[in-house]
């Protein structure tokens, strides 16, 4: 695993992250210039007719795909939001819950397949759990949805659900569970809270997991425990790599490469501190514990995120891209490719947008981005022609 980069510290904002949405001043223009290190790019807002949208992806037919939090599911498509997609669950709202990801099946062109994300509501409370389901050809409706999994313990916290879907070459499914504020619950293999799990298409565990059959106590589904909150995940589709982004306490946002079988920590190890300022376990680093590949101190609040491979932005092949909701910016980090560390960070669009919640890559190579609003949202990033 590459050696982990010192953090890149800049001035603290006072407030904490929170459910609560922070409205724009003022419209912005229909279009933005924004100057970066590696040239101009151009910011489209699409629409901005979604409530506190969560994830965004490309259909690949000229459709976007778009959850908002309050639990509906939307397709933009030639300048015209859609009205809800029939079918989508029953989502439990409080605090940080509701709709939250959706992914498409490696084969949904033929397949139309889709998974969803969401905070269940159910005995105990609330916890996350996967659907899986059909968009029907005219995009009204989902059919043959069904649940594929669903986290073994539901309380009635409204913290820290997670959770990112990502979909991997061989149709399998990674995705991730925050430890729904109770820390303990991430260094418990028995328990899914505070992972990065893997599953089958259908929700079966595959073979190779880590702990498959279950028999040494950890739940079979599991990859990698000792995670806070993981809320953005990406597979870089040249080498493979497995990235998470999640958030830390009071400092020590990580981004970390979640290996089968690993424990990265949380709370036992962290650079940041408790909300108090107490200390944190033994410290940032034990035995026995997985460092980051890179963390923020002041805390940035990260969303989603997207190691970009395309033509858009060639100067950013092999980057990650993460967007941040306390700071309210997309950060760029420098990715060597010959060691896999991050070597530097630039921070873009600070300010301009609001919260900015997701990041995923179009088709042609822009990138498209949501803010969690109550006006959200759906941006496209272009590179500047002029």
């Amino acid at each position: 695993m590459p050696a982990m980069t010192t953090a890149l510290r800049t001035t603290a904002l006072t407030a904490l992250l929170s459910t609560t949405s922070v409205a724009i001043s003022a419209p912005l223009p229909d279009g933005d210039i924004i100057a970066t290190e590696l040239g101009s790019l151009s910011v489209e807002t699409l629409t901005q007719d979604l409530v506190h949208p969560w994830a965004v992806e490309d259909m690949g037919d000229g459709g976007l795909l778009v959850t908002e939090r309050p639990g509906r599911l939307r397709i933009f498509r030639e300048g015209e939001l859609s009205e809800p997609v029939d079918g989508v669950p029953e989502v439990a709202t409080s605090g940080q819950g509701g709709l939250l990801d959706v992914a498409l099946a490696s084969d949904f062109a033929e397949s139309r397949i889709i998974f969803l994300s969401y905070s269940k509501p159910g005995e105990g409370g609330a916890g996350t759990a996967i659907m899986r389901a059909r968009l029907s050809d005219d995009g009204t409706r989902l059919e043959e949805a069904e649940d594929i999994f669903q986290m073994n313990r539901f309380t009635n916290s409204g913290h820290h659900f997670g959770s990112r879907i990502v979909v991997a070459d061989d149709g399998t499914l990674f995705f991730t569970i925050g430890e729904r504020g109770e820390g303990d619950r991430a260094q418990d293999p028995s328990d899914h809270a505070g992972s990065v799990l893997r599953i089958n298409a259908d929700g079966s565990v595959p073979h190779d997991n880590p702990h498959a059959d279950g028999s040494d106590g950890w739940q079979p589904e599991i990859w990698s425990i000792g995670h806070r909150n993981p809320q953005g995940a990406d597979i870089d589709p040249e080498s493979g790599t497995l990235y998470v982004v999640e958030h830390g306490a009071k400092g020590g946002d990580e981004v970390n490469i979640p290996e089968a079988g690993k424990n990265y920590g949380w709370p036992e190890i962290s650079y940041g501190v408790h909300y108090s300022g107490a200390k944190i376990g033994q410290g940032n680093a034990a035995e026995g514990y997985e460092q980051p590949l890179h963390y923020w101190d002041p805390s940035i609040a990260p969303g989603g995120m997207v190691v970009y491979r395309g033509d858009e932005f060639p100067d950013w092949n092999g980057d990650l891209l993460v967007t941040a909701l306390k700071f309210k910016l997309l950060v760029r980090l420098d990715v060597d490719p010959e060691t896999g560390n991050v070597t530097g960070e630039e921070r873009l669009l600070e300010n301009r947008y609001g919260r900015l919640r997701d990041i995923q890559i179009a088709s042609d190579g822009s990138l498209l981005l949501v803010t969690d609003e109550d006006e959200g949202r759906l941006l496209r990033l272009t590179r500047d022609q002029d």
